[in-house]
């Protein structure tokens, strides 16, 4: 049995028939081939399948791929502006070294943009407080802490 779901993602209209257990990361990732939401945990611990559903912060692997019919979804893939142009909290994870290997990136940066939209001007502790449902296993988060201060000082 598969259900029929539409939704927006990346301001295109997409639609797939998904088994109705299909986690909304496995759509993105398997079915619309956006990758750069990572599945890390499966368990809604780690951080890296966040993305904005409806224009909030979200983790893609605590959810059905059937709740987010009708939704407006933005991955990384979708933050960049015309003509490729980074969005300006990539540009600061780039000049701030705020990645390594990378792995947790998209869904730290996700959420990093979602800290910024609800508190423009944080506090170290208040962005390091915004982050805690991101891990990430190799930087020690100092740098990614600059990077989200550097992004919110040129906004």
């Amino acid at each position: 049995m598969t259900v029929s779901v539409t939704l927006t993602v990346n301001g295109k209209a997409a639609s797939a028939s998904v088994d109705p257990r299909m986690l909304l990361v496995h759509l993105l990732r398997d079915q619309l081939q956006l990758t750069g939401t990572h599945v890390g945990c499966d368990t809604a611990q780690c951080g890296a399948c966040t993305i904005h559903l409806n224009g909030r912060a979200v983790k893609a692997c605590s959810m059905l791929a059937v709740q987010a019919n009708g939704a407006n979804v933005t991955t990384i893939e979708g933050l960049t502006g015309k003509g490729d142009k980074m969005h300006p909290m990539q540009e600061a994870f780039r000049d701030c070294h705020g990645l390594q290997c990378g792995f947790c990136t998209p869904g730290m940066v996700m959420s990093a943009c979602q800290l910024l939209a609800d508190n423009p001007k944080p506090t170290e502790a208040e962005i390091r407080a915004g982050l805690e449902g991101n891990i990430c296993r190799c930087t020690g988060y100092h740098n990614i802490v600059k990077a989200v201060q550097q992004a919110a000082a040129q906004a």
